[in-house]
């Protein structure tokens, strides 16, 4: 990783991140499953914070829909895998490919957590 990219990754980190006991997320989808708890409890009229949970998390869930809401504007992903994500992450598990049925959702799911991965990499959301 370019120098100039490690620091801006570590000054994002440490601006959000203050607690030593905050962890990133080990992988896209563990940050979107997340997310879509904790947007689900918000809409059931939980109040949410960052930081009361168990595990202190590097951001708010406003982040991860913002760099999704970044990668729908540059075209890299499309309202068909948006869609799938909020389905499968409202059901907090991911489609399976071993089941026909879901096969299609898996592959786009997949596709929507591969291009997810960088931007949440990038300001340090997973590690």
């Amino acid at each position: 990783m370019p120098l100039a990219l490690r620091q801006a990754t570590v000054a994002f980190s440490a601006q959000t991140c203050a607690s030593p006991q905050c962890r990133p997320f080990a992988s896209a989808e563990d940050a979107w499953l997340w997310t879509m708890a904790a947007l689900t409890a918000r809409r059931d009229g939980a109040r949410h914070s960052t930081n009361r949970g168990r595990l202190p998390r590097p951001c708010e869930p406003d982040d991860v829909v913002r760099c999704l809401d970044s990668l729908y504007r540059q075209r890299r992903i499309d309202l068909v895998h948006a869609r799938i994500l909020r389905i499968w992450g409202e059901r907090q598990i991911a489609p399976s490919s071993a089941v026909a049925a879901e096969r299609h959702d898996h592959r786009l799911w997949v596709e929507a957590l591969e291009r997810l991965e960088w931007p949440l990499r990038v300001k340090g959301i997973v590690a």
